[in-house]
């Protein structure tokens, strides 16, 4: 199957017709890339370092659209360390930047004597039905997605997404293909039609706790809308075990 994203260079890749974007067909959703700054931040990792640092903060800058083509990107290394290090990566369309991400990579260690969350479970993928997001948005990357979902109301759900498409045409992790699914989560428990009323965001905040499990990945999200222009999507993160993160978009709503 067709990836969202095939490598053409040491640091250069070519957007499918998979990335398509929900407000525009022409450019990106911005969710694939997101993906794969994961996993080129991954690869420098592996090329610099054996011990398995691993990601447990994501924070991505949206500076732009993007339309489905090449793209290429960037990995600095801002705050070397033996056990937690600060890592910048960039992805660009021409000689203009679209997404910024700085991650927090951290050692793991065995503390399962201490685990525990006070987050609340939520019904599993099998508890929810099976819902069309393409009901809802266009695009190629929609409608790559499966989702199940349960929706309390207008910007309160609960719902699993998985995805056949692979991220790239070359091994990723799990973290890095899960966090190529995480942007959705702005378009799946709409507070108004997407028709009437623009809600692009502008970040995305990830801070997982535990990294994915393979299989469906879970969302119990809220979104807020303001009175001046500004909005909030935040979610709780699951795997198939439970929760394991946390996501959160700063939006711009526009009527």
């Amino acid at each position: 199957m067709e990836p969202y994203f095939r490598r053409t260079g040491d640091a250069a890749f070519a957007a499918t017709a998979h990335t398509g974007g929900a407000w525009k067909t022409d450019e990106q959703h911005i969710a694939p890339a997101l993906g794969l700054l994961a996993h080129v931040v991954e690869a420098d990792r592996d090329a610099r370092r054996s011990d398995g640092l691993v990601l447990t903060r994501l924070s991505y800058d949206i500076l732009g659209v993007l339309p489905v083509g090449d793209v290429t990107t960037t990995v600095t290394v801002l705050r070397p360390g033996r056990t937690i290090e600060l890592v910048e990566a960039t992805l660009a369309h021409g000689e203009r930047d679209a997404v910024r991400l700085r991650a927090w990579l951290m050692a793991p260690r065995d503390t399962a004597a201490v685990a525990g969350t006070a987050l609340e479970a939520i019904p599993g993928p099998t508890e929810c039905p099976d819902w069309d997001p393409t009901t809802v948005w266009p695009g190629g990357f929609i409608a790559s997605a499966q989702v199940r979902r349960t929706q309390q109301a207008p910007g309160r759900a609960t719902y699993w997404v998985r995805t056949d498409v692979p991220l790239l045409d070359e091994p990723v992790s799990r973290t890095a293909s899960a966090a190529g699914l995480l942007d959705i989560a702005n378009g799946m428990t709409v507070r108004a039609d997407p028709r009437a009323v623009a809600f692009p965001n502008v970040d995305l905040t990830a801070h997982l706790y535990s990294a994915p499990g393979e299989g469906w990945l879970g969302f119990d999200t809220r979104v807020s809308f303001g009175a001046d222009g500004l909005g909030l999507t935040e979610t709780v993160l699951h795997d198939e075990s439970g929760p394991i993160g946390s996501v959160s978009q700063m939006l711009t709503v526009r009527p």
